[in-house]
């Protein structure tokens, strides 16, 4: 049974790892810190000087026309990759190829992604390689790995087709897509070690060590590639671009005009699919009609579900594209399932409804999971669809309700319950206008509302609640929190929300009880009303901040944070882009 003292979460360390770890990184952010003041100017150096070189040829092409004298290949390499967390490998890797005689950083960036995807493929081969013996819930876990690498390999390659074949300075949104896919792809590499470190068996924590040490030069070579578009590519791109923001209200502005009308008017829409249980509809289920979705579809296809409690397990893959699926409202469409890590499924596996293709959309619906608390973790919905828009949905279950995984996501007038880490993941998503519903969980447990998963400090996720409220789904008596850091740069922001007065008062929890979480993480509240509010009481935490600036708040925004103003236009339905 689960204690206060002794639960254990989706991938949970212990105390002793706790306790090095916080070692680990306070060196870690030292050496971090000092390396970037000493090295930003040379970055900047490095970047002036490709930029005047390129504005000097393309205004004069002439055989005269030089680079700046005073960098060379190997000082531009070591500028590029002592911006990252793991230089001697960046450096190792790259020098290694023929191309990387070369000062321009965009052109290392793409060299450090495509030794990531050469390391990674091997990786991907390995995993198809671990041996379960016999222990059914390890073949299970290992088949979860092999798949979410499969993924992480994926979005190495489409970040590498976005900017192949551009010889011009990277656009602000690609430079925002890549930082998305390559978050994501680190997110993979997590979700792989997370799976299988669930067991605690001995056959699991020795495949555990196989894949840990197989996994380090992959996850080295990834994070490289994230810190030289995050702090390097990033600049330049910057000084090439203005950067224009708008105020904008609607939705996504990665939604076009006729996604808009369909969140603003389901009513009059005509869809490509309809199901209905009592046979009014093409089809009966909901997996049969999503059977009809072309693969990698550019064109929108809208699934209309009839009100109804559809038993279905649906698990949308990378390649299923632009998906709509509504309903008659959260309380009249439900769709239901019981998957729950007690009875032998992964966490990763439990949703009710999983979803990873880019730009899925949901309305009037409700996901829901009846495994109940004492199955522990089970998902009601699972998403790592880039660009995907939840309107008007629920999502019910007990422990980890909602798996935001990862891409960016947003979340607008849905209503979410649950028990322990019910909102978790490592997504870049904001919640906006939601009804945040704790319940009461089993007599020996607690409740955390959220669990935020970022690994790298480079990653660009995070989790955002904004101007919604937070109150209690029944009688709840249960200790409750805000949420517990759950990896080492855990990012959490509530903001302008009424948090009711059930909370406790120290607002947090540490992942590990009585061990405080590392400085490096990033949780804060803003101008938050209500009697659970007061941030007299709340914890001490290095990380943790009871009052930001406005300016230090706008950078969790919709428009900000998830780049809403590329796909938050105006709509019927509003949405605000700022604080």
């Amino acid at each position: 049974m689960d204690t206060i003292k002794s639960f254990k979460g989706y991938g949970k360390v212990d105390e002793i790892e706790q306790q090095a770890f916080k070692k680990k990184t306070r060196k870690r952010i030292t050496i971090i810190i000092i390396s970037s003041v000493i090295l930003i100017a040379v970055i900047i150096a490095a970047v002036a000087g490709i930029l005047i070189h390129k504005r000097n040829t393309s205004s004069n092409p002439s055989p005269n026309s030089l680079p700046n004298t005073d960098l060379n290949p190997a000082t531009s390499l070591k500028a590029v990759c002592d911006a990252t967390q793991y230089p001697n490998s960046c450096i190792a890797a790259i020098s290694s190829l023929p191309e990387s005689n070369t000062t321009d950083p965009e052109k290392l960036f793409k060299l450090s992604l495509r030794v990531a995807i050469d390391e990674l493929s091997n990786l991907t081969r390995f995993s198809s390689k671990l041996k379960a013996s016999g222990d059914t819930r390890l073949e299970k876990a290992i088949r979860v790995c092999g798949s979410v690498l499969e993924d992480s390999l994926d979005r190495l390659n489409d970040s590498m087709s976005l900017i192949l074949g551009d010889d011009k300075i990277l656009s602000s949104a690609k430079v925002r897509d890549v930082e998305t896919w390559l978050s994501a792809a680190l997110t993979d590499h997590d979700t792989c070690l997370d799976a299988v470190g669930e067991l605690n068996s001995t056959a699991a924590r020795r495949v555990l060590n196989q894949i840990e040490t197989a996994m380090k030069n992959s996850t080295e070579l990834a994070s490289n590639s994230l810190a030289i578009v995050t702090k390097v590519i990033r600049l330049l791109s910057n000084f090439e671009v203005p950067s224009h923001h708008r105020r904008l209200l609607g939705f996504p502005e990665w939604l076009g005009a006729a996604e808009r009308r369909l969140l603003a008017d389901t009513v009059n829409t005509t869809a490509d699919a309809v199901v209905a249980q009592d046979g009014s509809g093409q089809y009966t289920t909901i997996a049969e009609a999503l059977m009809m979705v072309k693969k990698k579809s550019d064109l929108r296809f809208v699934v209309y579900v009839k009100k109804g409690i559809y038993v279905e397990n649906i698990d949308l893959d990378k390649n299923t594209w632009n998906v709509m699926i509504y309903g008659d409202g959260m309380t009249e469409t439900i769709v239901s399932g019981s998957r729950n890590f007690i009875d032998g499924t992964p966490t990763f596996e439990t949703a009710t409804f999983a979803v990873k293709g880019k730009g899925f959309i949901a309305k009037d619906i409700q996901f829901v999971n009846t495994a109940g608390a004492s199955k522990h973790q089970a998902v009601a919905f699972r998403s790592g669809s880039d660009q995907s828009v939840f309107y008007k949905c629920s999502f019910v279950g007990y422990q980890d309700t909602l798996y935001a995984h990862s891409n960016r996501q947003f979340y607008r007038d849905c209503e979410i319950t649950g028990t322990i880490d019910f909102i978790f993941g490592n997504a870049a998503v904001v919640f906006q206008n939601c009804k945040i519903m704790p319940r009461q969980p089993l007599s020996n447990q607690f409740n955390t509302i959220t669990a935020q998963g970022k690994k790298d400090p480079n990653q660009n996720s995070g989790i955002v609640i904004q101007k919604s409220t937070i109150t209690p789904y029944d009688t709840l008596t249960a200790p409750t929190y805000l949420g517990r850091p759950w990896k080492d740069f855990s990012t959490t922001l509530i903001m302008k929300s009424d948090i009711g007065s059930f909370l406790k008062p120290v607002g947090w929890i540490s992942w590990v009880a009585n061990v405080e979480p590392p400085s490096s993480i990033l949780y804060a509240e803003y101008q938050n009303t209500g009697p659970g509010a007061d941030v007299t009481q709340r914890v001490k935490w290095a990380g943790y901040k009871p009052a930001i600036a406005d300016v230090e708040a706008s950078k969790f925004t919709v428009e900000t944070f998830i780049q809403g103003s590329e796909w938050l236009p105006n709509a019927a339905v509003q949405f605000d882009s700022t604080l």
